[in-house]
């Protein structure tokens, strides 16, 4: 898979996912939406992992990481940072694997929000993250709220950029 939309929500993130999809998809990407939600990770501690071991989610999830070129991240705001199921994701993915920075290492990502409050400052906490994952996240970033419709120009640039990154890694 060359780019995979990681949706970290159950509500109007979700649309912003599905748009971005088939956005990707008419563009002519390699894409595939995950949402964090519906993998129903426990919430990670050492205690889980040394009781029950690391979720197949979790694995299934570093696995499709690894494979991917690029990746958008699309959560909202809590309380001014990450949505807990974001935060849950990467912890469980960190513990996947032989070596679980092929899941972020060198990727190219994007960030992107429909948030009911202000929304940078989820964006910023994403791209602090990611960059600390080893990730190399793009300038351009997509904010919507009730007030701010997608710009489907910005949706497009931004996608075009994450695409032809994944053509140039295959190369």
């Amino acid at each position: 898979m060359s780019m995979i939309i990681l949706c970290a929500s159950a509500g109007m993130n979700v649309k912003l996912s599905e748009t971005l999809l088939e956005t990707a998809k008419n563009l002519g990407g390699e894409v595939e939406l995950i949402n964090l939600v519906d993998l129903n990770l426990p919430l990670y501690s050492t205690v889980e992992e040394k009781a029950n071991g690391i979720p197949d989610a979790a694995k299934t999830l570093s696995e499709k990481l690894g494979a991917a070129k690029s990746f958008v991240v699309v959560a909202p705001e809590y309380n001014g940072t990450l949505p807990p199921v974001l935060n849950n994701a990467v912890a469980w993915v960190s513990r996947s694997g032989d070596d679980w920075r092929v899941a972020f290492g060198g990727k190219l990502a994007a960030v992107a929000t429909h948030s009911g409050g202000g929304g940078q400052k989820v964006l910023n906490a994403m791209r602090v993250q990611l960059a600390h994952l080893g990730c190399t996240v793009i300038a351009r970033e997509l904010l919507t709220h009730y007030q701010k419709q997608l710009n489907p120009e910005s949706a497009e640039a931004v996608l075009k950029q994450l695409i032809s990154w994944s053509s140039v890694i295959e190369a």
